[in-house]
């Protein structure tokens, strides 16, 4: 059992850290950089994302057996569709954040986020290790696009209003628009991607060379 909740702590900890979606795979950056415009739009894109990668991953588990290796792909779509379904349904009881999110929530179907998982991962491995490596993964989208967000509200437009609360507000009225625009996007991924490099590069043991001049 100890063994086994390591191995879940594992699959957890790497789809935030080690194999993060947008930092380290590079996988589902469309919606990523697309949504990020504001907080309360991430919250609500990253619970969807989320919810369709850990059931998704617990049912192609559970099924794995019975899939036919011809047709896994489309069973594949077909599971994680009729999750998509159930968001697009709930999200649509709030309008405002539906016409945000706009086609961006239909199109988690075929994001390559979640059918990799599915198919790299799920339909290999039990169900309680496809639990955590979905919620792993999900998280690891969510901090990201999060971050993004937060950056980019705050220094777009000057304060970040999240449920028509403004929680932060910097007083500022020139504030540099490019940020909420879509270069804006480009720009804040390209500076955390610079950021991870720069914790990485920190990580790294030195070399023998190194050690022994000192």
């Amino acid at each position: 059992m100890r063994d086994r909740g390591k191995g879940a702590g594992r699959e957890l900890t790497k789809g935030i850290v080690r194999t993060n979606p947008l930092l380290v795979l590079m996988v589902g950056l469309c919606s990523a950089l697309a949504i990020s415009t504001r907080v309360e739009s991430c919250i609500f894109m990253g619970a969807a994302v989320i919810f369709v990668t850990v059931c998704s991953n617990v049912i192609i588990s559970l099924i794995r057996g019975f899939i036919p290796d011809q047709i896994r792909i489309p069973i594949f779509i077909v599971v994680i569709a009729s999750f998509v379904t159930i968001v697009d349904l709930t999200l649509k009881t709030q309008p405002a954040i539906y016409e945000r999110l706009g086609v961006w929530i239909p199109l988690i179907v075929v994001n390559c986020l979640i059918l990799a998982r599915a198919e790299g991962f799920a339909s290999g491995s039990g169900v309680y290790r496809s639990f955590m490596d979905g919620l792993g993964i999900g998280l690891g989208y969510t901090v990201v696009i999060l971050i993004m967000s937060v950056f980019r509200e705050l220094f777009g437009t000057g304060k970040i209003v999240l449920f028509n609360t403004t929680l932060i507000d910097l007083k500022v009225d020139a504030m540099p628009k490019i940020l909420i625009m879509f270069p804006g996007a480009f720009i804040t991924f390209a500076l955390l991607l610079a950021c991870l490099q720069w914790y990485q590069d920190r990580r790294k043991p030195k070399g023998k060379g190194a050690a022994g001049n000192e």
